[in-house]
């Protein structure tokens, strides 16, 4: 059986894997042309690895975290060996309290462990405006819910601007005019940094079906 290597190190993956991504927005490509939208890029990037995996989008613009649990059963056919989970912003833009996105994300990860898929939760910060009990409350969901399930964790989507987030200016032309959602180059900068976390997913749900 062919193993294709990349440049990151020692990750090796037999066969094609296949990886959904489930998400909001964010995911989706909102704003974006098709192609240019975050899971083509990613897609992209892979390719250029020399990496064998195939990138479904399950992101639907305005999800939260309950339509992200809603989803995942019928997202993680047969033929899905992992899945990104990236779901929580809507949450925030909704005021929905902490407690019940921690419950809906737990959820999805335990449809993903009973399906043995292997997963990557990317985590998603709150802003400071709702005070810092809710920030500390909802920030503690991702790294707890993946040490809880033994899953990876992205610290955040948009952790390739970490520091420059708090200066907008400083973002500039990598996110659209409504100040949210990533534009092309924003993505392309997402996925450069995104990639070897995914690469090391694909070789994990690799060595689970191999």
């Amino acid at each position: 059986m062919a193993a294709a290597f990349c440049g990151l190190g020692s990750i090796a993956i037999a066969d094609t894997v296949t990886i959904a991504a489930l998400g909001d927005s964010l995911t989706q490509g909102y704003g974006l042309p098709e192609a240019e939208g975050f899971v083509p890029q990613l897609q992209g990037w892979l390719d250029d690895q020399g990496l064998a995996v195939r990138m479904i989008n399950a992101g639907v613009s305005g999800d939260t975290t309950q339509g992200g649990l809603s989803r995942v059963a019928w997202t993680l056919t047969p033929e899905v060996d992992a899945m990104i989970v990236a779901l929580g912003g809507n949450d925030l833009l909704r005021g929905i309290v902490p407690e019940t996105s921690r419950a809906n994300l737990r959820g999805i990860l335990e449809v993903a462990a009973t399906q043995n898929v292997e997963v990557l939760l990317v985590g998603m910060e709150a802003p400071g405006n709702y005070g810092p009990e809710f920030k500390t409350t909802f920030d503690s969901i991702y790294p707890d819910l993946a040490e809880e399930f033994d899953v990876a964790l992205y610290p955040s989507f948009f952790q390739a601007f970490d520091g420059e987030a708090d200066v907008p200016a400083q973002l500039g032309e990598f996110i659209q005019p409504d100040g949210i959602h990533p534009s092309a180059s924003g993505v392309a900068r997402i996925v450069e940094a995104m990639g070897p976390a995914v690469a090391d997913l694909a070789a994990r749900a690799s060595d689970e079906t191999g």
